[in-house]
């Protein structure tokens, strides 16, 4: 198997993981050194380490208690990186039906994943997920 398919079988056990809501396993794909980047002007949004997603990870699944799922509409990769297209559905504690939609882009090193950047719709998530609250 060739790195940019080992690449795409990690970022897709990865987002397996998001989808049971396995915090111990999505922790353990990121290097010492990584870090997501959630892009936008959110009360979520910014450059998270691996250590603050310890502290915030099981949060996420609190705020989705049946759960988040995670859908690949489309993944392309080269070299390091791997690109995915998704779309998200899930129940927030609100009792709000969340339908995100996603560009994530994975930079990838020795099989781990050094770098998340997370696209989405922030109006969707400042209303669902920060109750409408804004920085």
């Amino acid at each position: 198997m060739s790195q940019i398919e080992d690449n795409k079988k990690t970022v897709s056990a990865f987002l397996d993981a998001m989808n049971r809501g396995d915090t111990g396993a999505i922790l353990e794909a990121y290097t010492e050194d990584g870090q997501v980047w959630t892009m936008g002007n959110t009360m979520i949004s910014g450059k998270y380490s691996k250590e603050q997603i310890k502290g915030f990870a099981d949060g996420i699944y609190e705020a989705f208690p049946q759960g988040l799922r995670f859908n690949i509409v489309g993944m392309v990769a080269e070299g390091d990186r791997v690109a995915v297209e998704a779309e998200s559905e899930g129940a927030h504690a609100s009792g709000v039906n969340c339908n995100n939609h996603y560009h994530f882009l994975f930079t990838l090193r020795d099989g781990k994943v050094v770098q998340l950047k997370e696209y989405m719709d922030t109006e969707l998530a400042t209303e669902v997920i920060c109750g409408g609250q804004r920085p």
